[in-house]
């Protein structure tokens, strides 16, 4: 499909918000952004992609999950700086394994949906409690343990991480191999904290290692050496 109407990308600072809805149910499913590769692609292969703000890169929707969304229609706004696309959804569109990323009803305080556990675990365990991460942000701190790690403070949450990474050596160092699963599973859960604290997604880092593939270690130890030079 070819787009017939131009977005005002310098209006949307490049990257243009995306209304997605079931094209036969019309429930609205999910808030996206574009860039404009995002959309170009999206025109062209006719299934949603979209730019991710917290993993700075192009993404396809259901590209780990397979749950894809085929375009049927693009609609432009009347100020050409919102999409709204209808779309035909496979499997959930959410990440959290509902329907739809709209389930928390503010009005009554009610969480809406089914949670499916295998669409879940299609996003990644690590991509999944990042998200959970950052949604007790604002959590009670009496109820949640991440929420009051942030309350207490970059200090605190940082000499948390140091402690595990402490804990993770002396258990490798003892050869006690179950010890070290547990101290390596602490020590991921507070660096995603961490992580989550400055909003830094992991797949950044995931992409960082893909980039070191077929460079060996101490040329890129010497190259970022220069780099800070």
């Amino acid at each position: 499909m070819e787009a017939s109407f131009v977005v005002d990308w310098k209006k949307v600072d490049g990257l243009l918000p995306v209304v997605v809805q079931d094209t036969h149910s019309r429930e609205v499913l999910m808030l996206a952004y574009m860039n404009e590769e995002a959309y170009t692609l999206t025109c062209k292969e006719g299934y949603a992609h979209y730019f991710s703000r917290t993993k700075q890169r192009l993404w396809k929707k259901g590209e780990s999950s397979g749950h894809v969304q085929k375009i049927d229609a693009i609609f432009l706004d009347c100020d050409n700086d919102t999409l709204l696309l209808h779309v035909t959804q496979t499997g959930l569109a959410c990440h959290t394994g509902r329907p739809s990323c709209f389930f928390n009803r503010v009005d009554t305080g009610e969480v809406l949906g089914h949670v499916d556990a295998d669409t879940v675990a299609m996003y990644g365990v690590v991509d999944h409690l990042y998200h959970v991460i950052n949604e007790r942000k604002l959590a009670n701190p009496e109820t949640s343990y991440v929420a009051k790690l942030y309350t207490k403070g970059e200090n605190t949450l940082l000499k948390k991480v140091a402690e595990e990474a402490a804990e993770f050596c002396f258990a490798i160092k003892d050869n006690n191999i179950q010890e070290a699963i547990y101290e390596a599973a602490d020590l991921l859960f507070h660096t995603l904290v961490a992580l989550g604290y400055r909003d830094i997604h992991p797949d950044r880092v995931k992409q960082e290692l893909a980039r070191r593939f077929g460079l060996s270690g101490i040329e890129e130890k010497n190259a970022r050496d220069h780099g800070n030079s």
